[in-house]
């Protein structure tokens, strides 16, 4: 990329859905939108960045939570991740190239304990809070976020 040069967002993502094994749900309130609730959510840096790398990074960026790649997992089965393509938010399309309107996300489940320390990126987040998993879900204004944490309960046994 040359100096001067925007750096637009791959429409690549990850959904990081962090829980305790009582299956209550750490949600995000945006601080780019006042009111709206959701998981970890990111973009991959690059085309080429492993999405396991994308979901540590932004675990840490966003929560504070340090994790190593084996408790970053896919929710699914390893032979059938789960993703979600849907459109990008109008409001939010302006970081992606010109003609970019849809995203691939790719989702992730992080099982920690309830005592985990949860220090926001204050930039990116105003507060969290712990609910269990289906206030959690009534709460996210993503029908997408809302829908990974419905399947939370076939991950808890």
């Amino acid at each position: 990329m040359k100096f001067g040069e925007r750096r637009f967002k791959v429409p690549e993502s990850v959904l990081v859905v962090i829980h305790t094994a009582a299956g209550e749900v750490l949600l995000l309130e945006r601080a780019d939108a006042p009111g709206y609730w959701q998981s970890v959510t990111g973009s991959k840096n690059g085309a080429e960045e492993p999405l396991v790398e994308t979901c540590r990074r932004e675990v840490l960026e966003e929560t504070g939570i340090l994790i190593d790649e084996a408790a970053c997992r896919s929710q699914t089965p390893p032979d059938r991740q789960m993703e979600n393509v849907y459109d990008i938010y109008p409001q939010w399309r302006h970081r992606y190239a010109p003609g970019v309107s849809r995203n691939t996300e790719h989702v992730f489940g992080l099982r920690v304990p309830r005592t985990v320390a949860v220090r926001l990126a204050p930039r990116e987040h105003l507060r969290f809070e712990w609910l269990e998993w289906r206030a959690a879900a009534e709460r996210c204004f993503s029908p997408s976020n809302a829908a990974a944490i419905l399947r939370l309960p076939r991950f808890l046994a």
